[in-house]
């Protein structure tokens, strides 16, 4: 008996996520497209870490290449969508202290 297809998680936008994610060199786009496909299939990204100062659930791909080093932050535990928070290019070595504000629901 064939196997059943996996389900695909959707991916919901928030903020100006999508359209910062677009403005990106199409091999991290790429990169990070695959990475997000992976979770959206209940896998875990290749290079990835926990960002508690967003809240549980939340979690930042980490993409790097000669362009630089790229970040995505996405949340995962609603059950309707993977939401993608912020995505941007990491510009220092450390890691800036924002205070974050999320609001589950909303769509982009």
């Amino acid at each position: 008996m064939p196997r059943p297809t996996p389900r695909l998680k959707p991916l919901t936008f928030l903020g100006s996520s999508r359209d910062d994610l677009r403005e990106m060199p199409a091999a991290i786009r790429h990169a990070i497209g695959v990475e997000l496909m992976t979770v959206q299939l209940g896998g875990a990204p290749t290079d990835f870490k926990p960002i508690a100062s967003v809240g549980a659930g939340a979690y930042e791909i980490r993409v790097r290449d000669v362009a630089g080093a790229f970040r995505t932050v996405y949340v995962t535990k609603f059950a309707d969508s993977i939401y993608v928070l912020h995505a941007f290019q990491k510009k220092t070595q450390k890691t800036l202290r924002r205070t974050w504000i999320w609001r589950g629901g909303g769509t982009n």
